[in-house]
């Protein structure tokens, strides 16, 4: 059984201090939120699941793949493939720069690579599952098992700020700059073909806006 700390409570490393300021100088303050949240309920729901930390997974790569996987959408990490993948090779670089064994350099790799891949991230490990739940769930997919306090006090301290069409627009953007960030049939290809259509609003936009969290 998992002990439930503090639903605010962030890593006190080094390794995540310097994750945490690299995001916070990096991106801008609507998808540092994102990212910051996005860890938060990843951990929920690693408690709801009783994954234990240290056991079933390791909990500081939780943080810095939580954290970086949205980092290929910053101006530093915008490079010339998919966002996914030039967020994972940032975050690799980072980790690699720090000393991160290659398994652990390895596994971030993966969850941020594979964030936006449904069917694939869950079937890839705890972490995997955790990361690409996480996003999700602060996008208001499966969020059921987040209680109002603890939603209220996530959102206090992270505010939401328009957060998925912030998202949406910044990879249509990055698609638009250079195509072939949008291969056919990824995330971006999908978004951008999606908001060149009347009303302009992705699927991603309407489902979020219809649930839990409102936007």
């Amino acid at each position: 059984m998992t002990t439930k700390t503090d639903v605010l409570t962030l890593p006190d490393t080094e390794l995540a201090a310097a994750t945490l300021a690299l995001v916070v100088d990096a991106e801008p303050v609507v998808v540092a939120n994102h990212s910051i949240r996005s860890y938060l309920f990843a951990r929920l729901l690693a408690e709801h699941q009783e994954v234990e930390a240290d056991r079933d997974y390791d909990p500081e790569l939780l943080f810095v793949a939580c954290l970086l996987h949205d980092i290929g959408l910053s101006a530093p990490g915008d490079r010339r493939q998919r966002f996914e993948v030039d967020g994972a090779d940032v975050a690799a670089e980072f980790l690699t720069a720090r000393g991160v064994p290659a398994g652990g350099v390895d596994a971030v790799w993966e969850a941020i690579a594979l964030h936006t891949s449904p069917g694939i991230a869950e079937r890839r490990g705890v972490l995997c599952q955790l990361v690409r739940r996480g996003v999700g769930m602060d996008l208001g997919f499966d969020a059921a098992l987040v209680t109002e306090p603890d939603a209220t006090r996530i959102h206090a301290a992270y505010p939401r700020l328009a957060v998925t069409r912030s998202l949406v627009e910044a990879i249509v953007t990055q698609a638009q700059g250079r195509p072939d960030k949008a291969p056919a049939y990824s995330l971006a290809w999908q978004f951008q073909r999606e908001r060149e259509v009347p009303p302009h609003v992705t699927t991603l936009e309407a489902a979020a806006a219809a649930s839990r969290w409102g936007d």
